[in-house]
C-alpha cells in the first residue's frame, strides 16, 4: 500500500504588528521570510529524493498572504519535480486562530474593549495563550477550535488522496504555527501539555505519515522547543 505523507510548514518571517495576536494580519513576508521559504524547498527536495516520494500537485495553504507567499515560493523552487503543474489552493480552514471582531487589534486594545463592554467580565490573565479560551466576541475561536479546524481539513484532504494514490506521496500544507500545533494534538501527535512548550521553526517542514483519519505518525522534522512556555504564537 502506498504511503501518504503530509508536510506541515509554518509560513516564513513576516511584517507582524507588535503586541498584536497574530490572528489574520494581512502583511507579506519579509526578505528573511522569502529566504526561509526557499530553504524549505531545499529541505523538501532532499526528503523527496531520499524517500522516492511523489509530490502531490495540489498544494494547500492558508488564505493569509504570508502563508500563500511561502507556498508560492516553494512551488516555484520545486516546479521541476511536480508530476503536473502545481495547483496552489488557499483555504480559510488553514488560517490561524481568529479573534473575530477584534482581528488585528493590539492586546491592550482588545482588553480595553472587553473592559468597557458591560456584558463581559475582565479577561483572565494569560488569555492569549490559553488553549481553551475564546474571546466573547462575534466570530472568535479558541486555539483548540482552530486546531480542530486545521486537523479536520488535513484528515479530509489525506483521505481523498488515499482513494487513488498508488505511489508513496507527499502533500504540502502551509499555514500557521499555533494552529498546526493544536491540530497535531487533535491528530494524536502531541499531548496537550506539549503544545505550550513546543513551537515551529519558520518554513521548516514537519513530516507526518497518514495511516487512517485517526492514525498519524510523526516521522521527520523537528518541533522547536520554546524558551518561554507561556505564549502561543503564530
Amino acid at each position: 500500500m502506498a504511503r501518504l505523507i503530509a508536510a506541515i510548514i509554518r509560513h516564513g518571517d513576516y511584517r507582524q504588528q507588535a503586541d498584536t495576536p497574530s490572528a489574520h494580519q494581512p502583511f507579506p513576508l519579509t526578505s528573511k521570510g522569502e529566504t526561509q521559504a526557499r530553504q524549505a524547498a531545499v529541505t523538501l527536495r532532499q526528503a523527496i529524493e531520499n524517500n522516492a516520494w511523489t509530490l502531490a500537485s495540489e498544494v494547500d495553504s492558508s488564505q493569509l498572504l504570508r502563508a500563500w507567499q511561502t507556498a508560492q515560493l516553494i512551488n516555484n523552487e520545486l516546479a521541476d519535480i511536480f508530476p503536473n503543474p502545481p495547483q496552489l489552493n488557499s483555504f480559510d480552514a488553514l488560517a490561524e486562530r481568529g479573534v473575530g471582531s477584534a482581528a488585528n487589534l493590539s492586546i491592550s486594545e482588545i482588553e480595553a474593549i472587553i473592559r468597557e463592554d458591560p456584558r463581559f467580565p475582565e479577561l483572565p490573565a494569560g488569555w492569549k495563550s490559553d488553549s481553551h479560551f475564546r474571546l466573547p466576541l462575534q466570530g472568535a475561536e479558541s486555539l483548540l477550535d482552530a486546531g480542530e479546524r486545521v486537523a479536520t481539513h488535513m484528515k479530509q484532504q489525506m483521505a481523498a488522496l488515499a482513494e487513488h494514490r498508488t505511489t508513496d506521496t507527499l502533500k504540502l500544507f502551509i499555514g500557521h504555527g499555533a494552529a498546526f500545533r493544536h491540530a497535531a494534538h487533535h491528530l494524536g501527535l502531541l499531548a496537550f501539555e506539549e503544545i505550550a512548550w513546543l513551537s515551529m521553526y519558520h518554513a521548516e517542514p514537519i513530516f507526518l505519515e497518514y495511516q487512517t483519519e485517526s492514525s498519524w505518525q510523526h516521522i521527520a522534522g523537528e518541533w522547536k522547543v520554546r524558551k518561554k512556555h507561556s505564549e502561543h504564537t503564530d
